[in-house]
């Protein structure tokens, strides 16, 4: 047990140590821009990727937005579980997210998605929509990549392929992310 409890923390500090500083900055910067331009942000994934999305959006929209002089618009798309089963069941599941953008997304917001594997049909989906109406796409994926990185015009990679870790490192980047604006003053300006 003590072996495998070892090895398991050894490739979490691998996985961790993969983590792209220069792609963390650079999702800092867009999500100034959003704030600075006052535009929509939507956060959504699948599973342990959707509790992430939700425990992101709730730092960014009121740890992050406290400390700034005007708060963050940011929505979890992957909480509203009625608008979702709606749609899954008078459509298809694949459409869960593209659907919420069409109602909400305007050209300049920001989709952000997290996906270990990258090809989850509704997070694929969801981007490719973005995309055609000029919505920006960030993306954090595993070492598979997937579609989604294709998609993506910013993309932050995690060079692992075993979902505990790289969920556990997008968690981390997403902390990265929100407490940039609570403890970096020039941000806040």
């Amino acid at each position: 047990m003590i072996g495998w409890i070892n090895n398991y923390l050894s490739e979490q500090k691998n996985a961790l140590d993969s983590i792209p500083a220069e792609a963390v900055a650079k999702g800092i910067e867009l999500l100034s821009e959003a704030w600075r331009d006052r535009r929509q942000i939507f956060v959504f994934g699948n599973g342990g990727s959707a509790a992430n999305a939700s425990h992101f959006v709730t730092d960014l929209g009121k740890g992050s937005s406290d400390r700034m002089s005007q708060r963050f618009k940011v929505l979890s798309l992957n909480d509203n579980l009625p608008w979702i089963t709606a749609i899954g069941n008078d459509y298809d599941y694949s459409d869960v997210y593209r659907r919420q953008l069409e109602n909400y997304a305007q050209s300049g917001d920001l989709m952000i998605t997290m996906s270990v594997s990258g090809n989850s049909p509704n997070l694929v989906q969801a981007a490719e929509w973005a995309k055609e109406q000029d919505v920006k796409v960030m993306a954090m994926v595993g070492a598979r990549r997937g579609r989604l990185a294709e998609l993506a015009d910013h993309l932050i990679v995690i060079e692992s392929e075993h979902y505990g870790r790289v969920e556990d490192c997008h968690m981390g980047i997403c902390h990265m992310l929100c407490y940039a604006f609570m403890e970096l003053e020039e941000l806040r300006r």
